[in-house]
């Protein structure tokens, strides 16, 4: 960590950083997580055949939805221009795998609403699967990936 926490004012509480000063650049963040489901849940998936209707169609939307909504759900994140939400879905033989890359050009990076894409998306699978079978679970919600901005690029090793 480089330099004392921002979202922290001299009394020690939590506040939003300003970042009125700060010039708009391309920044974007990818984050992925997963679905784990029973087998016999992603037979249905596979097949089509989920009462609800379609899963990834849905978790896509929902994704895409979220990562624009993401200031509302977290209390320090800034209100900024998602300009470009792209939420992929692979369903396998365990799961689906929740890929969302998030774009903007603007004062802040966009890592919160990648990783809320992710979170809502998988949130959305679980609600369209879970009458099937209880155990669907979400694993391994995480950043894999950001560039621009003041910080530079960054990927998971």
């Amino acid at each position: 960590m480089s330099g004392p926490f921002t979202h922290l004012d001299a009394a020690g509480h939590a506040r939003m950083v300003d970042v009125t000063a700060k010039q708009p650049t391309v920044r974007s963040a990818t984050a992925e997580g997963y679905v784990r489901a029973p087998r016999h849940v992603m037979d249905v998936l596979h097949a089509g055949d989920v009462p609800k209707g379609d899963v990834l169609a849905v978790a896509r939307i929902a994704g895409i939805s979220a990562a624009k909504r993401t200031a509302e759900l977290l209390p320090l994140a800034h209100v900024i221009g998602v300009h470009g939400v792209v939420v992929d879905l692979e369903p396998d033989e365990d799961g689906v795998r929740i890929t969302a890359t998030v774009r903007t050009a603007d004062r802040t990076g966009v890592e919160m609403e990648a990783l809320t894409a992710v979170s809502v998306a998988a949130l959305a699978v679980v609600d369209m699967l879970k009458g099937l079978d209880k155990a669907v679970e979400i694993e391994h919600v995480r950043l894999v990936a950001k560039s621009g901005g003041k910080s530079g690029d960054w990927a998971r090793a």
